[in-house]
Formats: C-alpha cells, structure tokens, sequence
C-alpha cells in the first residue's frame, strides 16, 4: 500500500470512526429512553419471568462477544483462519441468543398487549433482538467477504464497525438484562 494511499485510508477511518460513535450516541438515548420507561412504568416491581432462561441467553451474549473480539484481533494478525471461524461462532452464538428470547421467553405467560408489564417487556427485548438481528446479518456479511480475501491486516475498518456495534448491543443487554430479570419484586 503506498503512502498516500494509506493517509487517504487513514483519513477516512478517522472520519468513519467518528460517525459510528455518533450513530451510538442517537442509539444510547433509545435505549436509555427504554430503560426509563420501564423503571417509571414498573416501578420497584417486575413480571416474573424465567429467570434460568434469562441467565442463559445473557451468558451466550457476553461469550458471543469473546469470540467477536478473537474474530478482531484476529484479522488485525492476518489470521484468516481464527477470523472467520470467529465469525461464524459469533453468529451462531447471535442466533442462540435470539432464540432464547424470541422462541422461548416471547412464549411466556406474558403478551405484549399485557399492560405495562407486556408493553415494556416486548418493546425492550423486541428492539434489542432486532439489533442483534442485524448484528448477526452484518456479521455474516463480513464473513462472507473476508473469505473472498477482502480485510487484511492493513485494512479491516468493516470488521472493527461490525465488533464495536456488536459490543455496543452487548452492553445494551448488560442493562436491559438486570432491568427485566433481576431488579424489582416478582408479579404474576
């Protein structure tokens, strides 16, 4: 890569990167918005809602961040092999945990049409999971183009945007997760 080619590089990451960090910020006031919500609507109370099942699609979120950053710091090397098997776990992991909440908490006792209790519940995980949904298509799509040899040691700006958004809806559900299962006293 020639110099000037790697200052223009350069340059627009410096620019990329500054968007992304934008594009969150707008994110962390709907979700903050969300949180909100939830704690003036529900108070010092919550749904009582499987809380082994919250555990567990919480853990496959925080070990599906683990193997995004291997996926990372593994292109960073030009480890092509640990990066794109990184990737695909890291999806696979994405789609375990959108089956946890999706496929069994959304068949609960509990409805969105359910008061506040439903409302909020639905509106929280529904919004996260669609983020992770997109998380685990735009995941995929790197995949599919770091296979075809288009990151490299020297240019991988889509895989460092694709971990930091997966970290950001990672630590969205850290929030989201005490919030819905843990914090407040257990209703029917």
């Amino acid at each position: 890569m020639s110099s000037e080619s790697l200052a223009s590089y350069k340059a627009q990451l410096k620019a990329n990167r500054l968007g992304l960090w934008l594009f969150f910020a707008s994110e962390s006031f709907m979700f903050g918005g969300l949180l909100a919500a939830r704690f003036y609507l529900w108070g010092n109370t919550r749904p009582d809602l499987d809380q082994l099942l919250g555990l567990i699609v919480t853990s496959i979120l925080l070990l599906s961040s683990f193997f995004m950053n291997r996926a990372e710091s593994a292109i960073a090397h030009d480890d092509r092999k640990t990066f794109l098997n990184s990737l695909l776990i890291t999806a696979a992991l994405g789609l375990l945990f959108l089956v946890g909440v999706v496929g069994f908490e959304w068949q609960g006792h509990l409805k969105p049409w359910d008061g506040v209790y439903g409302a909020v519940l639905f509106g929280m995980t529904g919004l996260h999971a669609l983020h992770v949904f997109s998380g685990v298509i735009i995941i995929l799509l790197i995949w599919n183009r770091g296979r075809k040899g288009g990151f490299s040691a020297e240019r991988h700006w889509g895989v460092e945007a694709c971990a930091i958004y997966w970290h950001f809806v990672d630590v969205v559900w850290v929030f989201f997760y005490p919030a819905l299962y843990l914090l407040g006293l257990p209703v029917s």
